[in-house]
């Protein structure tokens, strides 16, 4: 017969899940996550700072780029839609599929933040003249 307290112990020593599953899986998601972090990244350091909006704005603007006025549509289309990709992405296997399968959420969602290592890793590589 095992004493009361005995069951407690054992619990409490039992041995954790392994976090390599949900770091792996967040830092291979923040693959595909490239594309809308530049996209997000490009319209606020190009598109922004601009002082025109519209082609008419060009001819009075000394800070207007026609090149970066044309692109920003696209831009955008393609941020809100690798955007919502992503995010939709990282619902269901941060959250949905570990409550499917009856796992703590803990260990999946602290490791979304893992998502952004591949854009700081190319962002370092740029940044120190190695880039692409």
């Amino acid at each position: 017969m095992q004493e009361p307290g005995k069951a407690a112990v054992v619990e409490r020593w039992r041995p954790r899940r392994s976090l390599w599953a949900p770091v792996l899986v967040n830092l291979v998601l923040g693959v595909p996550a490239l594309v809308p972090l530049y996209c997000a990244q490009w319209l606020l350091t190009e598109y922004l700072p601009m002082d025109c909006r519209s082609s008419a704005d060009i001819a009075g603007s000394t800070n207007c780029d026609y090149h970066t006025l044309d692109h920003a549509g696209p831009m955008m289309v393609v941020l809100v839609l690798t955007g919502a990709f992503v995010l939709a992405l990282m619902v269901v296997v941060n959250i949905a599929l570990p409550l499917a399968r009856g796992r703590r959420l803990r260990s999946w969602l602290g490791s979304a933040a893992l998502l952004l290592v591949p854009y700081a890793a190319l962002w370092a590589l740029y940044l120190s003249g190695l880039g692409l």
